[in-house]
């Protein structure tokens, strides 16, 4: 979630919105990158890709002016039927899933290609994590509170490949106005819908953000932006960084590194690639950093707050920045999807993973 407005992307012909800084980018954008814009629409987070329907899910931009208002604020989930690799596109073919998800944050899609969304919650909800059915757009609760204490609000989540959701639990909402003092630490969980058991892997960040599993599952990269507090602000004093934990045992977080500082601003959406390269928002746009922490190059698009990898090739980073959804067209491509988001007539294990050069 990122209250702080930036400033308004200059997309002149002839500059580039693509700035490399290590040599190791080229592999990154091939031939011929493109940044173009999808849609214009108020698409805010949890951009998840939906390969058997070519399809964008994303969280609209919270509304309302009333912060004491039982459904403060409002937040719809939404679907963009995609047309491969065609934009611009249509704003008729975007489809609202939910229209009131309780202050709908990120999101993410389980084994079985069901929505695994953070709901914040409202005056009058509570804050959870649940499970959306695609076909009937029915929640299901999975959980909502830790040792019988509530969430704060839920921020972003991801799906191991064994089914497990990590998620992360800033106190946002509090401090943006429409949630109680928090009652639980500030940390980073995860929940095993089969045992329904939750825990605690880490509680020492300031404001837990994005986060995401390298290819193989063997570290967790976190980001903490309690460089920014109440609506608006941002303290370069605090955190603004991405961490990097190893993954013992397939279910707790080990040692962890500083992987790197955002700069400017503080990282909010976090991403990986096919070959391990770690994708986080900054003010300036999408920032790029080898496994090791360099910085190894820039997407330039001021406003951006989450994105996520999709398209046929699995090669386009879909970027949401509160007023408009924006393609980066690369020669990366996204991990291996999970079995229950194939793109349709894919066998299993077969997702159209494809090596290629722009």
């Amino acid at each position: 979630m990122r209250p702080m407005s930036a400033p308004e992307l200059d997309l002149n012909e002839g500059s580039s919105p693509f700035v490399a800084h290590e040599g190791a980018f080229a592999e990154v954008l091939g031939a011929d990158p493109q940044l173009v814009q999808v849609l214009a629409c108020d698409a805010h987070e949890g951009p998840t890709y939906v390969a058997c329907e070519d399809a964008l899910y994303f969280t609209t931009v919270p509304r309302g002016e009333d912060v004491a208002a039982p459904g403060f604020p409002e937040v719809a989930i939404k679907r963009l039927a995609l047309d491969g690799d065609r934009f611009p596109l249509e704003r008729e073919r975007v489809s609202v899933l939910r229209a009131n998800a309780n202050a709908a944050n990120g999101m993410a899609i389980d084994p079985e290609g069901r929505l695994i969304v953070c709901e914040q919650g409202t005056a009058s909800q509570p804050a959870a994590i649940t499970r959306l059915d695609r076909s009937t757009h029915a929640p299901e609760t999975l959980v909502d509170r830790c040792q019988g204490l509530p969430l704060n609000s839920p921020n972003d989540v991801v799906v191991k490949s064994d089914g497990t959701l990590w998620f992360t639990d800033p106190s946002y909402g509090h401090l943006h106005g429409f949630k109680p003092e928090p009652q639980l630490a500030e940390s980073v969980y995860r929940y095993d819908p089969r045992t329904d058991h939750l825990s605690v892997v880490a509680d020492d960040f300031d404001k837990p953000n994005g986060l995401a599993f390298s290819p193989d599952e063997r570290v967790l990269y976190v980001g903490d932006s309690g460089a920014n507090q109440e609506a608006g602000s941002y303290y370069a004093d605090r955190p603004h960084h991405i961490r990097a934990f190893d993954v013992r045992d397939g279910r707790r977080l080990g040692e962890d590194r500083l992987l790197a500082v955002t700069t400017p601003g503080y990282p909010d959406g976090i991403k990986v690639d096919s070959e391990g390269r770690i994708y986080a928002s900054s003010f300036a746009g999408v920032q790029v950093f080898s496994t090791g922490g360099e910085l190894i190059g820039e997407i330039k698009l001021p406003g951006a707050v989450n994105f996520t990898f999709g398209g046929v090739r699995r090669d386009v980073l879909f970027i949401t920045t509160d007023t408009a959804i924006w393609a980066a067209v690369l020669n990366a491509t996204g991990p291996r999807l999970p079995a229950g988001n194939q793109p349709k007539g894919a066998r299993h294990g077969d997702d159209t993973q494809t090596t290629h050069h722009r």
